[in-house]
This record gives C-alpha cells, structure tokens and sequence, in this order.
C-alpha cells in the first residue's frame, strides 16, 4: 500500500482544512501546492511543510510523481481544473458543490469514466457519526420502506463577506453560482440522497429569496448576486420524497435538523433521534453517538476507511476499499439545486429531463 502523493490546487480558506486532514493520514503525502497569489502560497508551502510551490496550475500538473489532486477553487473552476487534471493523467478530488452548472459535473463524470481515473467529492456528512448510525438502522430494517426525507441548513445570519466572513467571491454568482443551497444544502442534500440509496429524481419545484437586509456599502462592493434562502421540493422514482429549506439568513431562531422516515420507524440526525411506533406506543430513542464512534473505532477495525472523506479518498486510492459514489451522489444533488433556480425562473414545476437539457456549462475558461 504505497503512500499517496498529492498536489493541492487552491492555497485558500478551505485548502487549510484539506491539508490539516491530510497532515493526519499517514499513507497521504501532500508533495505540491498551487496558487496564483504568491502570499497565499507561501503561507501554505511555509506551514504545512510543502516542499515544492508553483504559481501556474499546469506546471504542476506536468508532475510525473503526483497521484492525485486536490481541487480547493471556487466552485466555477472545478470543473475546467478537474478535467485538466484527469487529462494530465491524475486522480481527483474536488472540493463540493461539484460544479457551477450540472452540465459541466456531467462532463467531469464522462471525462474521469474515458480515462479510467477515479473522481472523489468532497461530501463530508457522508461520513459523519449521524449518517453511520442511520444506516445501520436502515439496514436492519428498523425505518422499513424509507418515503420522505426533509432537508435543512440553518443559519441566523451568516451570509459570506456581507455578514463580516469569508471574501465577496462566495456572493457572486459568476464565480461561485449559487448562495445557501451551493454553499451550504449540497452537504444537506447529498446526505439524505446517500441514506435513500441516491433515488431517481423526475420532478423539482422551488423558490429561492434575498430579503434580509445587509450592509448597503458591503452589498455593493461585493456585488452580491446570490440567495440567502432556498427551498424546495422533490419527487423521485418509487414513491419517494424530499423537502429542503436552506438558510444563509433567516428571521428565526432555529431550524429542526434534516430527518428521513420511513414506514416503521424515523430518524432525525441532527440532534439524533430514532423514532417508532409500536401498537399504540409512540416511542422516542436517543443514541450514544460517542459510544458507537468508539466501538466502530476500537471493535469493527474499518474506522479509518471512512473516518473523514479525505480518509476514504486515500483508502480508495490504495484499493483498500470500494468507494462511496461521491460523483453520482454530487451530480444528483446538483440536477436538484439547479431545479429550483430553473423552476424559480420559470415559476413553476420542473422535470428532470427539463433541467438536463437547459443546463449550460458556466465553467471559467483556464
């Protein structure tokens, strides 16, 4: 199982979490990092001890020695990045959403499938204590026939940039497509799709809001140009749906957790909660999460497998383990987010094959 080497494209906010997790997998070994900005690069070369820096993505790319890359851009250059590097004859792992537009995680899925190079996203709930425990109720059958999921992100007033966070770029839609839902509800969405077994979307409808006021001279500079709230509504093949609400800001104090039930028995993940009927008693249980996580640490041996998804990518990449379809899970969520900007544009339901055929690449140009 030889030690994974990797080049990190992208030395900003979120490449700092990307490194730290690598910095705690032994069988990771990030050997390059890129920027264009040189401070940033320095900073993250200086830091994480990288021994080599380039300022031109492709120089890096030229690398014979390089694995995989990780890909730490903002969301419209994942795909023209993520294609560059699998025709550079490199493994990728891509930062979430999965692209600005469905179009272009279309073409990242058939590039990756052509060249025979494996494709990872970022998803990190999929891997999240809450999300293990679901699954192994839903295994043994304690929610039965799984119907309804409800998907939910909450914030009071977190906006990027505009909210005193993060750079005016998360707000604009040229570069980054999409506000909450992009930001925020992939994770959200991408984890109930995974607990359902990633369900056939036929139809979406939904709204998406900027109400809340902001700092004028913030909203200026930033040119904001995104949503702070989106919801929606999906049906799926078999009889299967899901609500969404996601908040970048909103006028309450809290939103409920995202949940799924089933025929038998419901589980809400955040707080966790698992919930039955038996005859006329509604029963209400709470789960020691921290006890199971020691046990899937200390008794089933496979923690490290799926510990974090950077732990899972490595273990992939050593064929330790089959992998979690992160790309279809990802390209799913994308065809629902991008449902409901179409159906708030057309004012009305939509279906899949509509959202298919009116998605357009907004990929940047390299």
């Amino acid at each position: 199982m030889a030690q994974i080497r990797i080049g990190v494209i992208g030395c900003g906010q979120i490449a700092q979490h990307h490194f730290e997790t690598y910095s705690k997998i032994p069988d990771a070994q990030v050997v390059a990092c890129c920027d264009i900005r040189p401070a940033a690069l320095e900073a993250s070369a200086t830091k994480w001890k990288v021994e080599t820096k380039y300022e031109n993505f492709r120089d890096l790319l030229k690398r014979t020695d390089i694995d995989a890359v990780d890909v730490c851009l903002h969301n419209n250059y994942h795909a023209p990045m993520t294609i560059a590097a699998l025709e550079a004859g490199k493994h990728v792992y891509c930062e979430k959403p999965m692209a600005g537009a469905y179009r272009d995680a279309v073409t990242m899925i058939e590039t990756a499938q052509k060249l025979g190079k494996k494709l990872h996203i970022q998803l990190s709930t999929l891997y999240a204590p809450e999300t293990r425990a679901a699954r192994e109720l839903i295994a043994a059958g304690e929610l039965g026939e799984l119907y309804h999921a409800r998907s939910t992100g909450f914030r009071r007033r977190g906006r990027p940039f505009v909210d005193g966070y993060g750079s005016e770029t998360f707000v604009q839609k040229a570069i980054s497509a999409g506000g909450a839902l992009y930001d925020m509800g992939v994770y959200h969405i991408s984890q109930l799709l995974y607990l359902l077994g990633n369900p056939t979307v036929e139809r979406v409808t939904g709204k998406t809001y900027q109400k809340t006021p902001m700092n004028e001279t913030r909203r200026k500079s930033a040119g904001y140009s995104v949503e702070e709230l989106g919801t929606g509504f999906v049906r799926f093949a078999g009889d299967i749906s899901m609500d969404i609400i996601e908040a970048w800001a909103i006028n309450l104090d809290s939103l409920e957790g995202s949940s799924l039930v089933g025929s038998h028995g419901g589980v809400r993940l955040t707080p966790f909660g698992f919930f039955r009927g038996t005859g006329e008693l509604d029963l209400n249980s709470t789960v020691n999460l921290e006890s199971a996580k020691f046990r899937w640490q200390n008794v089933t041996k496979d923690w490290d497998l799926y510990a974090s998804s950077q732990h899972h990518w490595i273990s992939v990449l050593q064929d330790k383990v089959a992998p979690i379809p992160t790309a279809a899970i990802a390209l799913n969520t994308m065809l629902i987010q991008e449902g409901i900007y179409l159906s708030e544009k057309l004012g009305r339901e939509v279906t899949a094959d509509e959202i298919r055929e009116k998605s357009v690449s907004i990929a940047v140009k390299l």
